[in-house]
Protein backbone atom coordinates (compact mmCIF):
# COMPACT_ATOMS: atom_id res chain seq x y z
CA UNK A 1 0.00 0.00 0.00
CA UNK A 2 0.76 3.69 -0.46
CA UNK A 3 -0.40 6.10 2.50
CA UNK A 4 -1.97 9.44 1.13
CA UNK A 5 -3.09 12.11 3.29
CA UNK A 6 -5.37 15.30 2.84
CA UNK A 7 -3.19 18.11 4.07
CA UNK A 8 -3.67 21.22 2.02
CA UNK A 9 -2.14 23.57 5.06
CA UNK A 10 1.59 22.15 4.75
CA UNK A 11 4.40 23.25 2.38
CA UNK A 12 6.11 19.44 2.30
CA UNK A 13 4.98 16.47 3.54
CA UNK A 14 7.43 13.63 3.78
CA UNK A 15 6.40 10.03 4.58
CA UNK A 16 8.57 8.69 7.73
CA UNK A 17 9.00 4.83 8.08
CA UNK A 18 10.03 3.58 11.57
CA UNK A 19 13.91 3.86 12.18
CA UNK A 20 14.55 5.15 8.21
CA UNK A 21 14.67 8.17 6.68
CA UNK A 22 11.83 10.35 5.27
CA UNK A 23 10.27 9.57 2.02
CA UNK A 24 8.89 12.76 0.23
CA UNK A 25 5.39 12.48 -1.15
CA UNK A 26 3.72 14.04 -4.13
CA UNK A 27 1.55 16.74 -3.92
CA UNK A 28 -1.32 15.89 -5.96
CA UNK A 29 -4.53 18.28 -6.82
CA UNK A 30 -7.31 19.25 -4.35
CA UNK A 31 -4.60 19.25 -1.28
CA UNK A 32 -4.10 15.33 -1.24
CA UNK A 33 -0.06 13.46 -0.97
CA UNK A 34 0.60 10.81 -2.17
CA UNK A 35 3.47 8.34 -1.01
CA UNK A 36 5.78 7.45 -3.86
CA UNK A 37 7.07 4.06 -1.44
CA UNK A 38 5.23 0.51 -0.82
CA UNK A 39 4.86 0.11 2.72
CA UNK A 40 3.88 -3.26 3.88
CA UNK A 41 1.01 -4.07 6.43
CA UNK A 42 1.99 -3.95 9.97
CA UNK A 43 4.77 -1.08 9.53
CA UNK A 44 4.57 1.74 11.54
CA UNK A 45 4.79 5.52 10.23
CA UNK A 46 4.47 9.12 10.62
CA UNK A 47 3.97 11.83 8.42
CA UNK A 48 6.44 15.16 8.51
CA UNK A 49 4.23 18.32 8.08
CA UNK A 50 7.22 21.07 7.56
CA UNK A 51 9.40 18.93 9.89
CA UNK A 52 6.83 18.10 12.52
CA UNK A 53 6.29 14.32 12.65
CA UNK A 54 2.46 13.74 13.34
CA UNK A 55 0.20 10.36 13.30
CA UNK A 56 -1.93 9.63 10.11
CA UNK A 57 -5.17 11.68 10.71
CA UNK A 58 -7.30 8.39 8.81
CA UNK A 59 -4.69 5.94 10.66
CA UNK A 60 -6.35 2.40 11.50
CA UNK A 61 -4.25 1.82 14.37
CA UNK A 62 -2.26 3.54 17.23
CA UNK A 63 -0.36 0.74 19.07
CA UNK A 64 0.73 3.55 21.43
CA UNK A 65 -1.34 5.60 21.52
CA UNK A 66 -2.62 9.45 20.13
CA UNK A 67 1.27 10.64 20.34
CA UNK A 68 2.97 8.02 18.91
CA UNK A 69 3.26 6.28 15.19
CA UNK A 70 0.52 5.26 13.06
CA UNK A 71 0.50 1.54 12.02
CA UNK A 72 -0.82 0.14 8.74
CA UNK A 73 -3.30 -2.35 8.77
CA UNK A 74 -5.18 -4.71 5.75
CA UNK A 75 -8.33 -4.73 7.13
CA UNK A 76 -9.63 -6.98 4.59
CA UNK A 77 -7.14 -9.69 5.79
CA UNK A 78 -9.54 -10.64 8.68
CA UNK A 79 -11.66 -14.52 8.18
CA UNK A 80 -14.96 -13.36 9.05
CA UNK A 81 -17.59 -15.70 9.43
CA UNK A 82 -20.87 -13.59 9.75
CA UNK A 83 -21.64 -14.32 5.42
CA UNK A 84 -25.26 -15.63 6.74
CA UNK A 85 -25.50 -12.52 8.63
CA UNK A 86 -27.87 -9.56 7.59
CA UNK A 87 -28.77 -6.35 9.38
CA UNK A 88 -32.60 -6.55 11.14
CA UNK A 89 -34.92 -3.83 11.25
CA UNK A 90 -34.07 -1.00 13.90
CA UNK A 91 -37.89 -1.42 14.23
CA UNK A 92 -37.62 -4.87 16.80
CA UNK A 93 -34.33 -4.06 18.08
CA UNK A 94 -33.80 -4.07 21.70
CA UNK A 95 -30.16 -2.07 22.55
CA UNK A 96 -27.62 -3.06 24.80
CA UNK A 97 -25.31 0.21 25.43
CA UNK A 98 -22.10 -0.59 27.05
CA UNK A 99 -18.32 0.50 27.13
CA UNK A 100 -16.43 -1.80 26.56
CA UNK A 101 -13.56 -0.52 29.64
CA UNK A 102 -15.78 -1.25 32.45
CA UNK A 103 -18.44 -4.19 30.90
CA UNK A 104 -16.36 -7.01 31.59
CA UNK A 105 -12.76 -7.76 34.12
CA UNK A 106 -10.30 -7.40 31.57
CA UNK A 107 -11.88 -3.79 29.71
CA UNK A 108 -11.46 -5.22 26.39
CA UNK A 109 -13.28 -6.30 23.30
CA UNK A 110 -12.38 -10.11 24.13
CA UNK A 111 -13.90 -9.52 27.30
CA UNK A 112 -17.32 -8.48 26.00
CA UNK A 113 -17.27 -11.32 24.11
CA UNK A 114 -16.87 -13.73 26.70
CA UNK A 115 -20.17 -11.48 28.29
CA UNK A 116 -22.38 -11.89 25.02
CA UNK A 117 -24.45 -15.22 25.96
CA UNK A 118 -25.97 -12.87 29.22
CA UNK A 119 -27.31 -10.02 26.79
CA UNK A 120 -28.60 -12.54 24.12
CA UNK A 121 -30.26 -14.75 26.89
CA UNK A 122 -31.56 -10.95 28.99
CA UNK A 123 -33.56 -10.33 25.44
CA UNK A 124 -31.09 -7.71 23.61
CA UNK A 125 -30.93 -7.84 20.15
CA UNK A 126 -27.87 -5.46 19.62
CA UNK A 127 -25.19 -4.42 21.50
CA UNK A 128 -24.50 -0.48 21.05
CA UNK A 129 -20.67 0.03 22.32
CA UNK A 130 -19.89 3.20 23.76
CA UNK A 131 -17.17 5.01 21.43
CA UNK A 132 -13.55 3.19 20.72
CA UNK A 133 -12.22 5.49 18.67
CA UNK A 134 -8.31 6.32 20.10
CA UNK A 135 -8.43 8.97 22.59
CA UNK A 136 -5.76 9.84 25.22
CA UNK A 137 -4.81 7.61 27.52
CA UNK A 138 -5.84 4.23 28.91
CA UNK A 139 -8.96 5.28 30.54
CA UNK A 140 -11.82 7.18 28.98
CA UNK A 141 -15.79 7.61 27.95
CA UNK A 142 -14.33 7.66 24.17
CA UNK A 143 -15.91 11.18 23.57
CA UNK A 144 -12.51 12.74 23.51
CA UNK A 145 -11.63 10.78 20.39
CA UNK A 146 -8.81 12.18 18.14
CA UNK A 147 -7.79 9.33 15.62
CA UNK A 148 -11.52 8.31 14.43
CA UNK A 149 -10.61 5.50 12.19
CA UNK A 150 -8.27 3.73 15.05
CA UNK A 151 -10.15 1.15 17.24
CA UNK A 152 -8.57 2.32 20.76
CA UNK A 153 -5.51 0.53 21.39
CA UNK A 154 -6.48 -0.92 25.09
CA UNK A 155 -9.51 -2.38 23.96
CA UNK A 156 -7.54 -4.70 21.67
CA UNK A 157 -7.27 -2.83 18.29
CA UNK A 158 -8.89 -3.75 14.95
CA UNK A 159 -7.98 -7.42 15.05
CA UNK A 160 -10.18 -7.19 18.67
CA UNK A 161 -13.05 -5.61 17.57
CA UNK A 162 -13.44 -7.31 14.22
CA UNK A 163 -13.34 -10.53 16.24
CA UNK A 164 -15.98 -8.83 18.40
CA UNK A 165 -18.70 -8.14 15.69
CA UNK A 166 -18.02 -11.59 14.64
CA UNK A 167 -18.75 -13.31 17.89
CA UNK A 168 -21.80 -11.04 18.32
CA UNK A 169 -23.47 -11.68 14.75
CA UNK A 170 -22.39 -15.46 15.59
CA UNK A 171 -24.67 -15.26 18.55
CA UNK A 172 -27.66 -13.48 16.83
CA UNK A 173 -26.53 -9.85 18.45
CA UNK A 174 -26.07 -6.84 15.87
CA UNK A 175 -23.52 -4.14 16.83
CA UNK A 176 -23.90 -0.77 16.72
CA UNK A 177 -20.71 1.52 17.39
CA UNK A 178 -21.31 5.52 19.07
CA UNK A 179 -19.30 8.05 16.42
CA UNK A 180 -18.19 11.51 17.83
CA UNK A 181 -18.25 13.75 14.42
CA UNK A 182 -19.13 17.33 16.75
CA UNK A 183 -15.88 17.83 17.94
CA UNK A 184 -12.52 15.87 18.71
CA UNK A 185 -10.71 15.40 22.15
CA UNK A 186 -8.20 18.04 23.64
CA UNK A 187 -5.65 15.78 23.33
CA UNK A 188 -3.65 14.45 20.49
CA UNK A 189 -5.88 16.17 17.96
CA UNK A 190 -3.59 17.08 15.29
CA UNK A 191 -6.12 17.64 12.21
CA UNK A 192 -5.67 21.44 12.60
CA UNK A 193 -2.27 21.00 11.31
CA UNK A 194 -3.32 19.31 8.14
CA UNK A 195 -6.22 21.59 6.72
CA UNK A 196 -9.09 23.48 7.94
CA UNK A 197 -10.94 20.77 9.76
CA UNK A 198 -12.28 23.53 12.32
CA UNK A 199 -13.71 26.75 11.60
CA UNK A 200 -14.52 30.10 13.84
CA UNK A 201 -17.98 30.96 11.94
CA UNK A 202 -19.54 28.42 14.40
CA UNK A 203 -18.70 27.52 17.96
CA UNK A 204 -19.85 24.67 20.15
CA UNK A 205 -19.83 24.04 23.66
CA UNK A 206 -16.14 22.00 22.81
CA UNK A 207 -14.83 25.41 21.03
CA UNK A 208 -15.07 25.66 17.22
CA UNK A 209 -17.28 24.34 15.17
CA UNK A 210 -16.17 21.25 12.97
CA UNK A 211 -16.11 22.90 9.58
CA UNK A 212 -18.52 21.28 7.04
CA UNK A 213 -19.69 25.03 5.73
CA UNK A 214 -16.75 26.78 5.20
CA UNK A 215 -13.44 26.85 3.13
CA UNK A 216 -12.37 23.47 2.23
CA UNK A 217 -15.49 22.10 4.38
CA UNK A 218 -15.79 19.05 1.21
CA UNK A 219 -12.50 17.78 2.37
CA UNK A 220 -13.45 17.44 5.98
CA UNK A 221 -17.09 16.02 4.93
CA UNK A 222 -15.45 13.14 2.90
CA UNK A 223 -13.49 12.79 6.42
CA UNK A 224 -16.50 11.97 8.31
CA UNK A 225 -18.59 9.94 5.43
CA UNK A 226 -15.44 7.61 4.60
CA UNK A 227 -14.85 7.09 8.66
CA UNK A 228 -18.59 5.98 8.96
CA UNK A 229 -18.19 3.90 5.55
CA UNK A 230 -15.06 2.63 6.91
CA UNK A 231 -16.95 1.18 10.49
CA UNK A 232 -19.65 -0.06 8.74
CA UNK A 233 -17.72 -1.76 5.86
CA UNK A 234 -14.56 -3.10 7.34
CA UNK A 235 -15.99 -3.88 10.77
CA UNK A 236 -19.61 -5.28 9.83
CA UNK A 237 -21.19 -2.80 11.94
CA UNK A 238 -24.78 -2.80 11.65
CA UNK A 239 -24.85 0.46 12.30
CA UNK A 240 -24.31 4.45 13.75
CA UNK A 241 -25.21 6.24 17.01
CA UNK A 242 -24.76 9.83 15.80
CA UNK A 243 -23.24 11.86 19.36
CA UNK A 244 -25.05 15.06 19.80
CA UNK A 245 -25.56 16.02 16.30
CA UNK A 246 -27.54 19.47 17.17
CA UNK A 247 -23.57 19.97 17.83
CA UNK A 248 -23.10 19.39 14.41
CA UNK A 249 -23.69 23.67 12.57
CA UNK A 250 -23.83 23.09 8.87
CA UNK A 251 -25.34 25.72 6.57
CA UNK A 252 -24.70 24.08 3.39
CA UNK A 253 -27.90 23.46 0.59
CA UNK A 254 -27.36 20.08 1.60
CA UNK A 255 -26.81 18.97 5.63
CA UNK A 256 -23.79 17.16 6.00
CA UNK A 257 -26.05 14.38 7.60
CA UNK A 258 -28.11 13.98 4.98
CA UNK A 259 -24.99 13.99 2.43
CA UNK A 260 -23.85 10.94 5.59
CA UNK A 261 -27.20 9.08 4.82
CA UNK A 262 -26.57 9.21 0.84
CA UNK A 263 -23.06 7.68 0.68
CA UNK A 264 -23.24 5.20 3.52
CA UNK A 265 -26.35 3.80 1.26
CA UNK A 266 -24.63 3.75 -1.65
CA UNK A 267 -21.77 2.33 -0.74
CA UNK A 268 -22.73 0.01 1.95
CA UNK A 269 -26.08 -0.30 2.15
CA UNK A 270 -29.13 1.92 2.68
CA UNK A 271 -30.31 -1.37 5.65
CA UNK A 272 -27.02 -0.37 8.25
CA UNK A 273 -29.16 1.84 10.86
CA UNK A 274 -27.74 5.68 11.43
CA UNK A 275 -29.21 7.04 14.77
CA UNK A 276 -29.40 10.58 16.10
CA UNK A 277 -28.74 11.45 19.54
CA UNK A 278 -29.73 14.93 19.85
CA UNK A 279 -31.29 16.89 22.48
CA UNK A 280 -34.03 18.49 20.09
CA UNK A 281 -35.99 15.74 19.32
CA UNK A 282 -35.76 17.40 15.53
CA UNK A 283 -38.09 16.10 13.02
CA UNK A 284 -36.00 16.95 10.22
CA UNK A 285 -33.00 14.16 11.60
CA UNK A 286 -35.53 11.30 10.25
CA UNK A 287 -37.45 13.41 7.85
CA UNK A 288 -35.83 15.53 5.59
CA UNK A 289 -32.16 13.48 6.41
CA UNK A 290 -33.44 10.79 6.28
CA UNK A 291 -32.14 8.99 9.17
CA UNK A 292 -33.53 5.96 10.34
CA UNK A 293 -33.98 6.94 14.37
CA UNK A 294 -33.25 9.05 16.94
CA UNK A 295 -33.15 9.29 20.53
CA UNK A 296 -35.92 10.67 22.64
CA UNK A 297 -35.13 12.48 25.89
CA UNK A 298 -38.59 13.71 26.82
CA UNK A 299 -39.74 10.34 27.94
CA UNK A 300 -36.33 9.89 30.03
CA UNK A 301 -37.11 13.15 31.30
CA UNK A 302 -40.94 12.64 32.11
CA UNK A 303 -39.96 9.23 33.61
CA UNK A 304 -37.59 10.31 35.41
CA UNK A 305 -38.75 13.32 36.95
CA UNK A 306 -42.09 11.49 38.02
CA UNK A 307 -40.19 8.83 39.91
CA UNK A 308 -37.69 10.64 41.66
CA UNK A 309 -39.04 14.15 42.19
CA UNK A 310 -36.34 16.02 40.75
CA UNK A 311 -37.14 18.99 39.24
CA UNK A 312 -34.02 21.00 38.89
CA UNK A 313 -32.30 21.96 35.36
CA UNK A 314 -33.88 20.25 32.40
CA UNK A 315 -36.12 18.08 34.48
CA UNK A 316 -38.42 21.62 35.10
CA UNK A 317 -40.96 21.23 32.80
CA UNK A 318 -41.65 17.68 33.55
CA UNK A 319 -43.37 15.25 36.37
CA UNK A 320 -46.24 14.95 36.23
CA UNK A 321 -48.28 11.68 34.86
CA UNK A 322 -49.78 14.03 32.32
CA UNK A 323 -46.89 14.71 31.23
CA UNK A 324 -45.46 11.06 30.92
CA UNK A 325 -48.73 10.26 29.23
CA UNK A 326 -48.11 12.73 26.30
CA UNK A 327 -44.74 11.56 26.39
CA UNK A 328 -45.38 8.28 25.43
CA UNK A 329 -48.34 8.81 22.91
CA UNK A 330 -46.67 11.53 20.55
CA UNK A 331 -43.12 10.74 21.77
CA UNK A 332 -42.39 14.45 22.57
CA UNK A 333 -43.17 17.10 25.48
CA UNK A 334 -41.63 20.11 24.90
CA UNK A 335 -42.36 22.50 21.92
CA UNK A 336 -41.52 21.01 18.41
CA UNK A 337 -37.72 22.17 17.07
CA UNK A 338 -39.63 22.68 13.25
CA UNK A 339 -42.29 22.81 11.25
CA UNK A 340 -41.70 19.31 9.95
CA UNK A 341 -44.16 16.89 11.24
CA UNK A 342 -42.82 15.11 14.66
CA UNK A 343 -42.42 10.92 13.88
CA UNK A 344 -46.03 8.91 14.02
CA UNK A 345 -43.94 5.63 14.00
CA UNK A 346 -42.46 4.50 17.36
CA UNK A 347 -39.96 2.55 15.81
CA UNK A 348 -38.00 5.81 14.89
CA UNK A 349 -37.26 6.98 18.37
CA UNK A 350 -35.12 5.45 20.94
CA UNK A 351 -36.43 5.64 24.70
CA UNK A 352 -34.62 4.54 27.94
CA UNK A 353 -34.86 4.79 31.45
CA UNK A 354 -30.96 5.03 31.83
CA UNK A 355 -28.02 5.54 29.61
CA UNK A 356 -24.49 6.61 30.08
CA UNK A 357 -25.27 10.18 29.86
CA UNK A 358 -28.06 10.21 32.79
CA UNK A 359 -25.80 8.28 34.68
CA UNK A 360 -22.73 9.77 34.41
CA UNK A 361 -23.50 13.31 33.87
CA UNK A 362 -25.07 13.42 37.24
CA UNK A 363 -21.98 14.02 39.95
CA UNK A 364 -21.48 10.94 41.61
CA UNK A 365 -22.92 8.97 38.30
CA UNK A 366 -25.31 7.19 40.36
CA UNK A 367 -28.23 4.99 38.67
CA UNK A 368 -31.51 5.37 39.00
CA UNK A 369 -31.68 2.38 41.66
CA UNK A 370 -29.34 4.79 43.67
CA UNK A 371 -31.90 7.02 44.03
CA UNK A 372 -35.56 5.59 44.02
CA UNK A 373 -37.09 2.58 45.80
CA UNK A 374 -36.46 -0.56 43.77
CA UNK A 375 -40.33 -0.86 42.90
CA UNK A 376 -40.02 2.31 41.17
CA UNK A 377 -36.99 1.34 38.89
CA UNK A 378 -39.10 -1.54 37.87
CA UNK A 379 -42.18 0.79 36.54
CA UNK A 380 -39.41 2.48 34.49
CA UNK A 381 -38.06 -0.42 32.95
CA UNK A 382 -41.80 -1.58 32.33
CA UNK A 383 -43.16 1.36 30.77
CA UNK A 384 -39.65 1.30 28.49
CA UNK A 385 -39.38 -2.29 27.42
CA UNK A 386 -43.50 -2.28 27.31
CA UNK A 387 -43.85 0.76 25.74
CA UNK A 388 -44.04 1.93 21.72
CA UNK A 389 -40.68 2.78 20.89
CA UNK A 390 -37.10 0.90 20.53
CA UNK A 391 -35.81 0.56 23.92
CA UNK A 392 -32.35 1.02 25.35
CA UNK A 393 -31.35 -0.57 28.35
CA UNK A 394 -27.32 0.66 29.78
CA UNK A 395 -25.01 -2.46 30.91
CA UNK A 396 -25.85 -3.11 34.43
CA UNK A 397 -29.24 -1.45 35.07
CA UNK A 398 -30.88 -4.95 34.43
CA UNK A 399 -29.68 -6.33 37.64
CA UNK A 400 -29.54 -3.02 39.17
CA UNK A 401 -26.04 -3.00 39.78
CA UNK A 402 -24.60 -1.05 42.44
CA UNK A 403 -21.07 0.28 40.84
CA UNK A 404 -22.24 4.12 39.57
CA UNK A 405 -21.11 5.47 36.18
CA UNK A 406 -19.20 8.63 36.96
CA UNK A 407 -16.75 10.21 34.11
CA UNK A 408 -13.46 9.60 34.25
CA UNK A 409 -10.79 9.99 31.93
CA UNK A 410 -7.22 9.28 31.70
CA UNK A 411 -5.50 12.57 29.97
CA UNK A 412 -1.77 11.98 29.86
CA UNK A 413 -0.98 15.91 29.29
CA UNK A 414 -0.50 17.49 32.48
CA UNK A 415 -2.59 20.84 31.84
CA UNK A 416 -5.10 18.83 29.92
CA UNK A 417 -6.06 16.78 33.00
CA UNK A 418 -5.65 19.81 35.48
CA UNK A 419 -8.46 20.90 33.64
CA UNK A 420 -10.67 18.01 33.22
CA UNK A 421 -10.39 17.44 37.23
CA UNK A 422 -11.35 21.69 37.85
CA UNK A 423 -13.78 22.19 34.92
CA UNK A 424 -15.67 19.36 36.69
CA UNK A 425 -16.33 20.10 40.14
CA UNK A 426 -16.68 23.62 38.70
CA UNK A 427 -19.78 22.19 36.44
CA UNK A 428 -21.58 20.62 39.76
CA UNK A 429 -20.53 23.77 41.68
CA UNK A 430 -23.35 25.46 40.21
CA UNK A 431 -25.67 22.54 41.90
CA UNK A 432 -24.27 23.05 45.24
CA UNK A 433 -21.79 20.08 44.90
CA UNK A 434 -18.69 20.55 46.58
CA UNK A 435 -15.09 19.95 44.65
CA UNK A 436 -14.28 17.16 47.24
CA UNK A 437 -17.63 15.40 46.92
CA UNK A 438 -17.39 15.01 43.01
CA UNK A 439 -15.13 11.85 41.75
CA UNK A 440 -12.10 13.21 40.02
CA UNK A 441 -11.95 11.95 36.87
CA UNK A 442 -8.34 11.73 36.02
CA UNK A 443 -8.11 9.36 39.35
CA UNK A 444 -7.79 5.47 38.48
CA UNK A 445 -10.19 4.70 41.58
CA UNK A 446 -12.97 6.39 39.44
CA UNK A 447 -12.41 4.08 37.11
CA UNK A 448 -12.37 1.27 38.56
CA UNK A 449 -15.62 2.22 40.59
CA UNK A 450 -17.17 2.07 36.87
CA UNK A 451 -16.00 -1.81 36.66
CA UNK A 452 -19.65 -4.03 36.64
CA UNK A 453 -19.84 -6.54 39.76
CA UNK A 454 -20.91 -9.64 37.67
CA UNK A 455 -20.77 -11.73 40.84
CA UNK A 456 -24.11 -10.02 42.03
CA UNK A 457 -26.63 -10.32 39.90
CA UNK A 458 -27.54 -13.60 40.91
CA UNK A 459 -27.93 -12.66 44.47
CA UNK A 460 -30.48 -10.78 46.58
CA UNK A 461 -32.40 -7.95 44.99
CA UNK A 462 -30.10 -8.18 41.99
CA UNK A 463 -31.26 -11.55 40.84
CA UNK A 464 -34.91 -10.52 41.83
CA UNK A 465 -34.16 -7.63 39.01
CA UNK A 466 -33.19 -9.42 36.05
CA UNK A 467 -35.71 -11.77 36.60
CA UNK A 468 -38.16 -8.83 35.79
CA UNK A 469 -36.19 -7.61 32.74
CA UNK A 470 -36.11 -10.91 31.38
CA UNK A 471 -40.00 -11.33 32.08
CA UNK A 472 -40.74 -7.69 30.35
CA UNK A 473 -38.42 -8.78 27.57
CA UNK A 474 -39.68 -12.11 27.44
CA UNK A 475 -43.42 -10.60 26.76
CA UNK A 476 -42.10 -7.91 23.92
CA UNK A 477 -40.88 -11.08 21.92
CA UNK A 478 -43.59 -12.87 22.41
CA UNK A 479 -46.58 -10.55 21.75
CA UNK A 480 -45.49 -8.09 18.80
CA UNK A 481 -48.25 -5.19 19.90
CA UNK A 482 -46.09 -4.89 22.57
CA UNK A 483 -43.45 -3.76 20.14
CA UNK A 484 -42.21 -0.46 18.65
CA UNK A 485 -45.19 0.28 16.75
CA UNK A 486 -47.55 3.43 15.62
CA UNK A 487 -47.82 6.38 18.64
CA UNK A 488 -51.44 6.79 17.52
CA UNK A 489 -52.41 3.76 18.78
CA UNK A 490 -51.60 4.00 22.58
CA UNK A 491 -54.14 4.89 25.05
CA UNK A 492 -52.50 6.38 28.50
CA UNK A 493 -54.86 7.41 31.92
CA UNK A 494 -53.17 9.22 33.75
CA UNK A 495 -54.16 10.01 37.12
CA UNK A 496 -52.85 11.02 40.70
CA UNK A 497 -50.18 8.87 41.63
CA UNK A 498 -51.09 6.35 38.57
CA UNK A 499 -50.70 5.53 35.00
CA UNK A 500 -52.21 2.55 32.48
CA UNK A 501 -51.26 2.69 29.42
CA UNK A 502 -52.97 0.41 26.88
CA UNK A 503 -51.52 -1.25 23.85
CA UNK A 504 -53.37 -3.50 21.94
CA UNK A 505 -54.93 -6.55 24.25
CA UNK A 506 -52.90 -5.14 26.91
CA UNK A 507 -53.12 -2.78 29.96
CA UNK A 508 -50.14 -1.67 32.25
CA UNK A 509 -51.03 -0.19 35.15
CA UNK A 510 -48.38 1.70 37.34
CA UNK A 511 -48.56 3.06 40.36
CA UNK A 512 -46.15 4.97 42.91
CA UNK A 513 -48.72 7.43 44.55
CA UNK A 514 -49.33 6.36 48.52
CA UNK A 515 -52.80 4.76 48.23
CA UNK A 516 -51.80 2.31 45.17
CA UNK A 517 -54.53 1.89 42.45
CA UNK A 518 -57.51 -0.12 41.28
CA UNK A 519 -58.40 -0.86 37.93
CA UNK A 520 -61.01 -2.66 36.46
CA UNK A 521 -59.78 -6.17 35.75
CA UNK A 522 -60.31 -6.55 31.54
CA UNK A 523 -58.79 -9.95 31.26
CA UNK A 524 -55.92 -12.31 33.18
CA UNK A 525 -52.90 -10.45 34.87
CA UNK A 526 -49.93 -12.09 33.44
CA UNK A 527 -47.22 -10.49 34.76
CA UNK A 528 -46.48 -8.39 38.04
CA UNK A 529 -43.53 -6.70 40.15
CA UNK A 530 -44.65 -7.95 43.13
CA UNK A 531 -46.24 -10.34 45.39
CA UNK A 532 -48.66 -7.64 46.38
CA UNK A 533 -50.14 -7.26 43.52
CA UNK A 534 -53.78 -9.27 43.75
CA UNK A 535 -57.44 -8.89 42.20
CA UNK A 536 -59.93 -8.69 44.12
CA UNK A 537 -64.04 -8.45 43.19
CA UNK A 538 -63.34 -7.97 39.61
CA UNK A 539 -60.64 -5.11 40.01
CA UNK A 540 -56.79 -5.59 39.65
CA UNK A 541 -54.81 -4.16 42.79
CA UNK A 542 -52.01 -2.78 42.30
CA UNK A 543 -49.77 -1.27 45.52
CA UNK A 544 -47.39 1.42 46.26
CA UNK A 545 -44.30 1.11 43.64
CA UNK A 546 -46.05 -1.75 41.60
CA UNK A 547 -46.74 -2.63 38.14
CA UNK A 548 -49.26 -4.87 37.30
CA UNK A 549 -49.82 -6.16 33.21
CA UNK A 550 -52.85 -7.29 32.40
CA UNK A 551 -53.94 -9.34 28.69
CA UNK A 552 -57.67 -9.06 27.79
CA UNK A 553 -59.15 -12.66 27.27
CA UNK A 554 -59.66 -12.86 23.32
CA UNK A 555 -63.17 -13.47 22.33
Amino acid sequence: MRPAVWAPHPDVVDLVLSGDDAHAMEDRPLGWWQARTDVRAGADYHFRLDGTDLPDPRSRWQPEGVHGPSRTVDPAAFAWHDESWTTPDLAGAVLYELHVGTFSPDGTFEGVIGRLDHVRDLGATAIELMPVAEFAGDRGWGYDGVDLFAPHHAYGGPEGLQRLVDACHACGLAVVLDAVYNHLGPEGNYLARFGPYFSDRHRTAWGPAVNFDGPGAQGVRDFVAENAIAWLRDYHLDGLRLDAVHAIVDDSPQHVLAELRERVAREVGPERWLIAETDRLDPRLTGRYGLHAQWCDDVHHALHALLTGERAGYYADFGSAEVLARALRTGRVRTPYSDEPAPADGGRLVTYAQNHDQVGNRARGDRLTGVVPAGRARIAAAVVLLGPFVPLLFMGEEWAASTPFPFFSSHTDPEVARATTTGRASDFAHFGWRAEEVPDPQDPATFASARLRWDEREVGTHAGMLRWYRSLLSLRRTHPELGAGELAAVECVPGDGWLEVRRGRFQIVCAWGPGGRRRPLEGELVLTSSADVRTSGGEVVVPPDSVAVVRSVEP
